[in-house]
């Protein structure tokens, strides 16, 4: 039996943290031993890994949390308000680097035990791509925002580790330090581009932003096929979290009757929630205007 969403969600938070955590440790030990500033670029994306990872891991948590009193839409928000956090963290590991990249194209120093820094970057390759592919089916199934922040976050530790283990490697075999400098300067840019990604991914959600295009103009379409719609307008939609909220008018005959007319929004309001079936669905059903 596949797994359901919400049990794949923390398993995918449990899953970063552990990867994080074990890759610190050897990236850490990797620098110490070769002086490469590529490789403490690395290493200090990766320890930003840990600390967003740990917060998706609380706001999933929270997110999951049933509907109550206080809050009656749910607790989705709380995956836009991590990602937002998350955003934050790649934007200011970013900047950390740059300044780090400057200092060291002032004062260049030549990597030592480059072999050791390949060794570790090929680790933290073959872990960092397992858990992306985990992450990315997570996300398919449930449509977290937070383990796609998450998600997103990794895939760049991933792009920095090859940038990494390529400019350890040329730096060695043609001692030139200049190119390791170059190659963190590279991630740091690149992180600051990633957070700016997932930070306007968190803010869409936040800010109660319209759905794609497409899925809007696939509920205005299931709504018009039935039979008895005549119109549809008015129609809103939003997405908080792994729940999407989806508010529409239909026009119906005049002449039918209010159960009739009830019955007619019963049916649309669950053809829609077939095509998406973790939406919350409101149908406002209207008489036509008179002729």
């Amino acid at each position: 039996m596949a797994m359901e969403p919400q049990r794949l969600m923390r398993l995918a938070t449990v899953a970063s943290m552990s990867v994080a955590l074990i890759l610190i440790v050897a990236k850490l030990a990797a620098w110490r031993i070769t002086d490469s500033v590529s490789m403490l670029s690395s290493l200090v994306d990766t320890s930003l890994d840990l600390v967003s990872s740990m917060v998706t891991f609380l706001a999933v948590r929270h997110a999951l949390v049933p509907a109550d009193d206080d809050h009656r839409f749910g607790h989705g928000k709380a995956e836009g308000l991590a990602g937002l956090v998350q955003a934050g963290f790649i934007a200011a590991s970013g900047c950390a680097l740059l300044v780090a990249v400057v200092e060291r194209l002032g004062n260049p120093k030549q990597v030592r035990e480059e072999m050791v820094g390949l060794v570790i970057s090929g680790l933290a390759i073959v872990l960092t791509a397992v858990l992306v592919s985990f992450q990315r089916y997570v996300v398919r199934r449930s449509g977290s925002l937070a383990i796609g922040a998450d998600m997103a976050h990794y895939a760049t530790d991933l792009v920095a580790t090859l940038l990494t283990g390529g400019g350890l490697f040329l730096s060695g075999l043609l001692d030139l330090p200049l190119i390791d400098s170059g190659v963190a300067g590279v991630v740091a840019l690149y992180l600051l581009h990633g957070g700016w990604k997932v930070g306007r991914a968190s803010l869409d959600v936040l800010m109660d932003r319209e759905l794609p295009a497409d899925e809007s103009k696939r509920i205005e379409e299931i709504a018009r096929s039935h039979a008895g719609v005549i119109d549809v307008h008015e129609l809103r939609t939003r997405s908080g979290g792994l729940t999407k909220f989806v508010q529409l008018h239909i026009e119906v005959a005049r002449d039918l009757s209010l159960v009739d007319g009830h019955e007619i929004g019963q049916e649309v309001e669950m053809e829609i929630a077939r095509a998406f079936p973790a939406a919350e669905i409101i149908v406002h059903v209207d008489p036509a205007p008179a002729v």
